[in-house]
């Protein structure tokens, strides 16, 4: 048996975690000028891609259970960037929509992707392709 495989700097879970915690940290000065937070700023692209959809879609567009998203809508509820119904159709379904204060934070948010990209010195090209290729593990593991 390879010892090897045990070491902390072979793992790829560990390298693909600190690499997450280290772009989240950059995100973090960029998004509090808007004042939200990362996963805050994952839920609001959502809305400005599709401008209401329910918690169960955001959920799953996110990779996100019910238990981590509440607070998240609840904390962008309180701030006036999102309303939270439920459907005239079916009670059981909440949808979530953008307030008009929420649209206009949309315009803001423009530069963040760049800002954020900017700090990682890497060409455009290297990021798409990095995206691509943890677009391509994510499919496979799931």
């Amino acid at each position: 048996m390879d010892k090897g495989q045990l070491l902390l700097e072979n793992q790829l879970c560990f390298s693909l975690y600190r690499l997450s915690k280290l772009v989240v940290s950059k995100y973090r000065p960029i998004l509090t000028s808007l004042d939200i937070t990362y996963p805050q700023y994952l839920v609001m692209i959502v809305l400005w891609e599709f401008k209401e959809v329910s918690v169960k879609e955001l959920g799953e567009r996110l990779s996100l259970d019910s238990g981590t998203l509440t607070p998240l809508i609840k904390r962008l509820c309180l701030k006036g960037f999102i309303d939270k119904k439920r459907s005239s159709k079916d009670e059981r379904i909440v949808n979530i929509s953008l307030t008009d204060k929420g649209q206009a934070l949309k315009e803001k948010a423009l530069s963040v992707p760049q800002e954020a990209a900017c700090s990682s010195n890497l060409e455009i090209e290297k990021v798409i392709q990095l995206k691509e290729t943890l677009d391509q593990l994510y499919k496979q593991l799931s």
